[in-house]
């Protein structure tokens, strides 16, 4: 991991190398493909928060985040909404750092918590994300376990 590292906007420059990330196979039950979050994005324009995770010039994931703080349903005022990192990228920090900069945006957008979902199963993200800090708030919303974090 370089000291290059930083999220940057979808652009027509690198939106083809974002939608053609690929997670390792055994993950992909629990995540949906970047294509899938661009197309989300893109309908939810005013609450998506979609970026790029560069390590230098190399694209090595895909994050984004949903801030809607008048939404009815608490954790999708502030969530960490999708997170891909390339598979043979992982485990080098990419993951951590990405999550570490939504925090950040929802920091500097005077956010208290952040909250994340996921499927629950053998090989899923729950230990990656309790290990940055999420706690299990014991809430099920379609069908995935939710989590939270104090910012």
């Amino acid at each position: 991991m370089s000291s290059t590292l930083r999220l940057a906007e979808i652009t027509p420059e690198n939106v083809d190398a974002a939608r053609r990330l690929r997670v390792r196979p055994d993950q992909e039950r629990f995540v949906d493909p970047v294509v899938i979050s661009l197309a989300e994005a893109y309908a939810y324009g005013d609450v998506a928060w979609p970026r790029v995770v560069l390590d230098g010039d190399q694209l090595v994931g895909f994050v984004m985040a949903g801030f809607d703080p008048a939404h009815v349903v608490e954790p999708y005022r502030n969530y960490l909404w999708r997170l891909n990192i390339a598979a043979d990228r992982q485990g080098q920090g990419y993951g951590s750092f990405a999550v570490e900069a939504v925090c950040a945006e929802a920091r500097r957008r005077g956010q208290e918590k952040l909250w994340v979902s996921w499927q629950p199963g053998e090989g899923g993200p729950e230990p990656f994300y309790t290990r940055l800090g999420f706690r299990v708030t014991g809430e099920v919303i379609d069908g995935e376990t939710v989590a939270e974090r104090r910012l």
